[in-house]
C-alpha cells in the first residue's frame, strides 16, 4: 500500500462560460512569457535593444510549436490518428497534449533565423540569449503534462510517485503510482538553465556556445527521463527513438562547443550584434541634447528677463527724480502736464491765427 505519493489534479481543463480553459496551454504560454523576459535581460546585458528578443519570438514562437506538433505527429501519429478507428483530426488538437521538443527547437530555430535577418541580427548571438530562457519554458512546459495525466515513468514505490487515475479512449483504466517523469525534467531543466547562466558569466560564451551547452545539458537528462517512460514509443536496438535523438543531438552540441570554442573564442563585439540599439542610443542621445540646449535656453531667457528687470528698475528711478525737479522752479511749484496743456489751448482759442 503506497501511503505517501504526488496525486494527480482532478481536472485539466476549466469551463468560462463556452471557453474551455486549459492548463496545458497556460504552462506553455507562461514558458513562452519566462523565456522572452529573461530573453531580453540577457539581450539588453549583452549590447542588444529591449525589443529585439520579443519582436523575433513573433516569428520564433509559431513556427516553434508547429514543428513540436510535426515532429509528435510524424512519429507517433501512425498509431495515434491515422489508421482504422482513428480520426486524423485529432492531430490538429495541440492542446490535448503532443509536442515533440526536438522539432519545437529545430522549426523554431528558423522562425528565429527569419526573425534575426529582418533585423539585422546575428542567430548565434541571438540564441545564446535566450538558451536559459527556453530550458524554463520547458521545465514550465513539462507541468502541462501532469495536467493532462501523461509521460509518466514506470511504477514506484518512492514517497514522491505521481498517483495516476485516467481512462484511456478506448476504455483502458490506468491506475497507479508511476515515476513522475514530468517532475524529473522540469527539475532537470532549472538546471540546466542555472548551468547555462553560470557558465555564461564564467566563460565568456559567445557565438551560439551558450546554447550548445544548453542542448548538450538537456539530452542528457532527456536520455534519462526517457528512459523511464513506458508509453508506446519506437524502439531500434533495445532504445526508444527519443533516446537515440537525445545522443545524435548530445554529440553535434559537443562537437560545436569545441570547434567553435577554438575558432573563435570569447563573445561578439556588443556594437555589431543589434543595429536597433544603436537607434536607442542615438535616439537617447537626441533626447538628452534637447534637454540641454532647452534648458540652457531656459537660462539665457532668464538672464535676459534679469537685465531688462534692472535697466527698467533703473529707468524707474531716473524718471522719479526728474518729475521731482518738475515740481519746483526757482522755488515755485511746477505746473502738471495736464494744467499746462489746457492753458495753452485757451490762449491759442483767444488769438486765432
Amino acid at each position: 500500500m503506497d501511503i505517501a505519493y504526488i496525486p494527480s489534479p482532478s481536472r485539466g481543463v476549466w469551463n468560462l462560460g463556452p471557453v474551455p480553459l486549459r492548463a496545458y496551454a497556460f504552462c506553455i504560454i507562461l514558458g513562452v512569457v519566462v523565456a522572452v523576459w529573461l530573453g531580453s535581460k540577457r539581450w539588453v546585458a549583452r549590447g542588444g535593444a529591449k525589443h529585439t528578443v520579443g519582436d523575433i519570438a513573433v516569428w520564433a514562437v509559431p513556427f516553434g510549436l508547429v514543428g513540436g506538433r510535426l515532429y509528435h505527429v510524424i512519429t507517433d501519429g501512425g498509431r495515434l490518428y491515422f489508421g482504422e478507428g482513428k480520426n486524423p483530426w485529432n492531430a490538429l488538437k495541440i492542446w490535448e497534449g503532443g509536442l515533440g521538443i526536438w522539432g519545437a527547437i529545430a522549426l523554431g530555430a528558423v522562425g528565429a533565423w527569419i526573425g534575426c535577418r529582418r533585423r539585422g541580427v546575428p542567430l548565434p548571438a541571438y540564441a545564446d540569449a535566450i538558451a536559459p530562457g527556453i530550458a524554463l519554458a520547458q521545465a514550465l512546459g513539462r507541468w502541462g503534462n501532469y495536467f493532462n495525466q501523461e509521460l509518466y515513468g514506470r511504477e514506484t514505490t518512492l514517497p514522491w510517485g505521481l498517483k495516476i487515475h485516467k481512462v484511456l479512449p478506448d476504455g483502458t483504466v490506468v491506475e497507479g503510482v508511476y515515476h513522475p517523469t514530468f517532475l524529473y525534467e522540469s527539475l532537470w531543466c532549472v538546471g540546466v538553465a542555472l548551468l547555462v547562466i553560470w557558465a555564461d558569466r564564467r566563460f565568456t560564451l559567445g557565438h551560439g556556445r551558450a546554447f550548445a551547452l544548453y542542448v548538450a545539458a538537456y539530452t542528457v537528462g532527456r536520455f534519462w527521463t526517457e528512459w523511464l517512460r513506458i508509453d508506446e514509443a519506437h524502439v531500434y536496438f533495445g532504445l526508444r527513438l527519443n533516446d537515440w535523438v537525445s545522443i545524435a543531438v548530445f554529440l553535434c552540441a559537443v562537437a560545436y562547443l569545441v570547434v567553435v570554442g577554438k575558432k573563435r573564442p570569447g563573445r561578439e563585439d556588443p556594437a555589431t550584434i543589434d543595429p536597433a540599439a544603436h537607434l536607442e542610443a542615438e535616439g537617447a542621445e537626441g533626447v538628452a541634447a534637447d534637454k540641454a540646449d532647452a534648458k540652457g535656453a531656459a537660462k539665457v531667457a532668464e538672464k535676459a528677463d534679469a537685465k531688462a528687470a534692472e535697466k527698467s528698475a533703473a529707468g524707474a528711478g531716473k524718471g522719479g527724480d526728474g518729475a521731482q525737479s518738475s515740481r519746483s522752479v526757482d522755488g515755485k511749484p511746477a505746473a502738471a502736464p495736464a494744467a499746462v496743456a489746457a492753458d495753452k489751448a485757451d490762449e491759442d482759442a483767444k488769438n486765432p491765427i
